[in-house]
């Protein structure tokens, strides 16, 4: 039962973070405007595909995993 209680708290957290990122991601410079990601504007179709943000935030997130599985 003290498992469920840790894995709650953790996803809880996890949301929080979440719904952060996303209320104050627009400020954050450079997220989503990187060289890589991929941008294609005709008049009335936009195709928007971070490729170079996904990897990064991909790359901090393994690591970041990575060292709390190492504790």
């Amino acid at each position: 039962m003290q498992e469920l209680g840790k894995s709650l708290i953790l996803f809880g957290v996890i949301l929080v973070v979440v719904g952060v990122l996303l209320a104050f991601g627009s400020k954050i410079p450079l997220l989503g405007k990187l060289p890589g990601d991929i941008l294609v504007q005709r008049k009335n179709f936009t195709f928007y595909f971070p490729l170079a943000t996904s990897i990064i935030i991909s790359a901090a997130l393994s690591l970041v995993f990575w060292l709390w599985s190492k504790r």
